[in-house]
């Protein structure tokens, strides 16, 4: 009898240990590099082709989010998004996510011009959307602070596009 409890109860300190390490795993997660301080509570992905894939697979569409470290709209709107708590929920539950500081090889990510910050979306069966643009006829798809509204608009728009396009 005692050989057994005690197996129990290594069994049990095994299976407590193991869910306190993946406890402590995902606290550690915070200051998640992929965000770029974009939203840690969003899951990222790495790559515009893993985004592509994500999004198929999933039936979301992607928001690929261009921007630099060095750029003060870039911050300015990056401040925006990750403090707006409509944006950071759709974000995390309705989107592939994906923020890139180098521009991709699709051109369809660039219809008028490598600028940033410029934040364009792309629906599940892989269609760059062209017809979601921000404020400025100049910069089809930069956003700044202010036009976060417009921002959460837009997303609500490719949500639409897709559930009606289907």
């Amino acid at each position: 009898i005692m050989l057994h409890s005690t197996l129990a109860l290594s069994f049990l300190l095994i299976a407590v240990s193991s869910n306190l390490a993946m406890a402590i795993k995902k606290e550690k997660r915070a200051p998640q590099t992929l965000s770029r301080g974009w939203g840690d509570e969003i899951t990222w992905v790495q790559t515009y082709e893993e985004g592509l894939y994500q999004a198929k697979k999933s039936n979301k569409p992607l928001m690929v989010i261009h921007h630099l470290e060095d750029c003060q709209y870039c911050q300015a709107l990056k401040k925006a998004f990750a403090e707006n708590e409509e944006i950071q929920e759709m974000a995390q539950n309705n989107f592939v996510m994906l923020n890139l500081m180098h521009e991709t090889t699709d051109k369809n990510l660039s219809p008028d011009g490598q600028y940033v910050p410029r934040i364009m979306f792309v629906d599940p069966s892989l269609t760059v959307r062209a017809d979601i643009t921000g404020r400025y006829s100049n910069r089809l798809y930069t956003y700044e602070p202010q036009d976060v509204p417009f921002l959460i608009e837009n997303m609500k728009k490719a949500l639409r596009l897709i559930q009606t396009e289907l």
